[in-house]
């Protein structure tokens, strides 16, 4: 279940987050004794209460699990979780995740983060996350709007989004989370609802067990700013024609009787919505999470129409195996050792001076 690495002064065992079985550690000892300050109503309720729920799963010891966030609501998280954590700087937590989980084998690492703070001042510490495939698990709160600041647009916002800070409305074309990760070649890319509780709890299990960075995109209703911004997603008839289900191994249907189904267009290669029919239901496109390419995932990931989010995929896109950042680090750390011995940490902050000055 683990592997060990003798890198550095000490031998630090490796998890292998696959959940272990026996543990006998419940929701409750998960809640810290902080009082939870979200406005009423707010979905990062409904998210912390999935996440306490689904800790126990781990079958880890508390010590051994932490949450890094960084600047807005979704990032009062590790106050919550009685877990180490840190409450770092704006768009950084993944940088200082990275440090930690590579550093720091034995921990089961976490991110919570917000559409702002993840894909404005920390987009690019987001991207190079992924494309290392550092051991970290991502939760992205995406509420489509700044909510700590009062209601601002974000990078997740709507063209024409009327807000304080767009009066006249946005003139930026959003971005799409997903579509993003899976650019940057992220091992893991999944999207879930704050209101769905088995399903954002069968997704977070999923991002738990796999090795890497796994990236998973909620969306979250902040009822101040941005009220019901994915009610289209959330009416129970609606629904059936908005959301499209994504099950590895199973044909993508929806739609009521699933009469409504996902094929790709022969000459364009594009995938497009069909009502199903005896002549096309041969050409209904069977999901594949772990295919090696991620063109059909990143295909589905465009489907939804970023402005009424019809024909929104939820689910794992893609969960495919890729080199482990901190793994492969570990490897080169113990070949230098064998080759040269340990270094001395004193002596090359006390060495010889690395530069002459000539006055």
């Amino acid at each position: 279940m683990a592997e060990t690495s003798t890198s550095g002064t000490d031998t630090i065992e490796a998890l292998s987050l696959v959940p272990k079985a026996g543990a006998r550690q419940s929701m409750k000892d998960f809640k810290s004794d902080q009082e939870v300050r979200w406005c009423p109503g707010c979905g990062d309720y409904a998210i912390l209460a999935a996440v306490q729920g689904f800790m126990p799963e781990l079958g880890l010891a508390r010590e051994n699990i932490v949450f890094v966030s960084g600047i807005g609501c979704s990032s009062r998280f590790p106050y919550y979780m009685n877990t180490y954590g840190m409450h770092s700087i704006h768009g950084r937590a993944p940088a200082i995740a990275t440090g930690l989980a590579a550093t720091r084998r034995d921990l089961s690492v976490w991110v919570v983060t917000g559409d702002g703070d993840a894909l404005s001042i920390g987009g690019n510490h987001l991207i190079h996350a992924l494309r290392r495939n550092v051991n970290l698990k991502i939760l992205l709160f995406n509420n489509r709007i700044y909510g700590l600041t009062k209601g601002q647009y974000s990078p997740t916002s709507e063209v024409g989004k009327i807000t304080k800070s767009t009066p006249m409305g946005s003139l930026d074309a959003p971005f799409n989370p997903v579509s993003l990760a899976l650019g940057a070649e992220a091992s893991f890319v999944a999207r879930t609802i704050d209101s769905d509780r088995k399903h954002l709890t069968g997704v977070l299990r999923e991002a738990a067990a796999h090795p890497g960075t796994a990236l998973v995109e909620i969306y979250q209703n902040c009822n101040i700013f941005n009220d019901g911004a994915f009610d289209a997603l959330k009416d129970q008839h609606g629904a059936q024609e908005a959301v499209i289900r994504l099950e590895h191994g199973q044909p993508v249907r929806f739609g009521p009787d699933s009469g409504r189904g996902v094929v790709r267009d022969p000459l364009t290669g594009d995938l497009e919505i069909v009502t199903v029919t005896p002549d096309n239901e041969d050409r209904i496109l069977v999901h594949d999470a772990h295919a090696a390419s991620s063109a059909t995932a990143f295909a589905l990931s465009r489907l939804a129409d970023p402005d009424t989010l019809h024909h929104t995929p939820i689910g794992v896109l893609r969960s495919v195996e890729r080199p482990v950042y901190e793994t492969r680090m570990a490897e080169q750390l113990d070949a230098a050792v064998e080759q040269h011995g340990k270094g001395d940490l004193a002596a090359l902050l006390a060495g010889n001076d690395t530069w002459t000055v000539i006055g």
